[in-house]
């Protein structure tokens, strides 16, 4: 079986693609990778050393997968700090960065089904590896037959350190958002960890202020309660009902692995990614007076633009994937990069999505308007208009998608329902965008035979239209 990296890791089935005979090729190719570029001299340019840092989430088997990947590391000479239990990515990002680490493996699928689970690559700098590099790794896959230290021996030797990587990112998090006024603003939030690694740490991080902290889905389950781990709408209902029998300021959400957020109001209504989004780049333009490129990708509200537009900030548009935002944060004067998803990164931390950070940035917001998410929406609404969302994900063989992308390219609709169309965009799918700012897109999935269809409108009925026409244009 090939072993192709998507959007961000290589996901599988567990036990039918994800095995441990796979993780170690895997973690193999990934030794002899990172060995070739301490070899050609990158190391003493850019600072980072022979160490790794691997880290996991709360999948079924997640632990025994890193602890493969750990010996395997091990055996090829490298430095391996292993997290002792179940552990936020962008905790271990910050680790690759902060221990001037080679890279780091995180053992997770993100939001992806119980069935799931995956190897996420970071790159020195505490950020997702580039496409370059993942090629670079799937190209050594097979190279070499898997070295291995035993797990104990390589213990007692120094090989491998078991070390929590979490109170030195927590310390971080409590120097790049304003925690004194958080910690003395009587918030009373609640925090749905969706069943995954965020569980505690907002508890922990503002354990002895004068917040109160509600964790919500806090227990270990590796079938997450029967939901896929995402920060959406439909994974809310538990959360919701709680939370109109006791209603609080806001309901933080994280997904699975705590690299993306989503939220709720105190009631229970969901907030859209996109919503959250906004709200964070307004707190940072008007609240913080931050200046700076914002970088979304193209699946991201228009409101994002009308917000650069109006206080004149350049704006930057990726493909789908943190790492083009990640790439585009490395090049330094960025303000913010979001993505649809509710993937967020803040300059002067890591180049990475931190779904702890966008969180303790929302309480900042809070802490620093003190009126409801609810009120600083409608003013954001009121200024910038109304941006209703949706997306469909539907079946389409990988075969023939490069033809519909080509015809896409070639035969653009005139206008999307009243609107002529102003703007095509093909760098990552087609995306067709129109005089009043509504826009549909189409692209496909890195990895699977998906399409999916992606609009946005001012009213919901539009939406659905928009996603109609696309399903007309794929003819599905």
């Amino acid at each position: 079986m090939n072993i192709k990296f998507g959007t961000d890791g290589w996901r599988a089935v567990i036990a039918e693609g994800f095995t441990f005979a796979k993780v170690a090729r895997v973690a193999q190719a990934t030794a002899d990778y990172w060995k070739s570029e301490i070899q050609s001299q990158n190391s003493e340019v850019f600072g980072f050393e022979p160490k790794v840092v691997v880290g996991f989430d709360r999948r079924f088997f997640a632990d025994k997968f890193a602890r493969t990947v750990a010996e395997i590391l091990a055996g090829n000479d490298f430095e391996v700090v292993l997290t002792p239990g179940p552990t936020p990515t962008p905790s271990v990002s910050f680790a690759v960065k902060a221990q001037r680490a080679v890279g780091g493996v995180m053992i997770t699928a993100s939001h992806n089904p119980p069935i799931f689970n995956g190897f996420k690559l970071k790159s020195f700098y505490g950020g997702s590896s580039d496409p370059e590099t993942c090629r670079a790794v799937e190209g050594f896959v097979d190279r070499h037959p898997v070295r291995l230290a035993k797990f104990d021996e390589a213990v007692r030797a120094g090989k491998i350190s078991i070390r929590d990587v979490r109170p030195a990112h927590f310390a971080a998090l409590k120097k790049l958002v304003d925690f004194k006024l958080v910690a003395k603003s009587k918030l009373r939030f609640a925090h749905d960890a969706l069943f995954g690694v965020g569980a505690g740490c907002f508890e922990q991080l503002l354990a002895g202020t004068s917040c109160q902290v509600t964790t919500l889905n806090a227990e270990h389950d590796v079938l997450f309660g029967g939901i896929n781990p995402e920060p959406i709408d439909k994974n809310y209902a538990r959360s919701q009902k709680f939370l109109r029998r006791h209603p609080h300021d806001i309901c933080l959400v994280t997904d699975g692995d705590a690299d993306r957020v989503g939220g709720m109001n105190g009631r229970g209504d969901a907030l859209t990614t996109h919503q959250v989004i906004c709200l964070l780049l307004h707190h940072l333009i008007v609240n913080r007076k931050g200046r700076g490129r914002v970088v979304k990708a193209l699946t991201t509200t228009s409101m994002v633009d009308k917000i650069c537009a109006a206080y004149a900030l350049p704006l930057v548009e990726t493909g789908v994937g943190f790492k083009y935002i990640c790439a585009e944060m490395l090049k330094g004067d960025v303000l913010l990069g979001a993505e649809e998803s509710g993937g967020i990164g803040f300059p002067g931390h890591i180049p990475e999505r931190d779904g702890i950070a966008a969180g303790l940035m929302l309480l900042e917001l809070l802490a620093t308007e003190r009126v409801s998410v609810d009120k600083v929406l409608a003013k954001l609404e009121k200024q910038f208009g109304p941006h209703h969302y949706g997306r469909i994900d539907t079946h389409y063989p990988l075969e023939k998608r490069a033809a519909l992308m080509e015809f896409l390219k070639n035969n653009p609709p005139p206008k999307l329902l009243r609107s002529p169309l102003t703007s095509l965009k093909t760098f990552d799918g087609v995306k067709f965008t129109a005089e009043d700012s509504s826009w549909l897109m189409l692209r496909g999935s890195g990895t699977e035979p998906i399409l999916r269809i992606y609009a946005e409108a001012k009213a919901d009925a539009d939406v659905s239209k928009l996603l109609g026409l696309g399903m007309k244009l794929a003819r599905c």
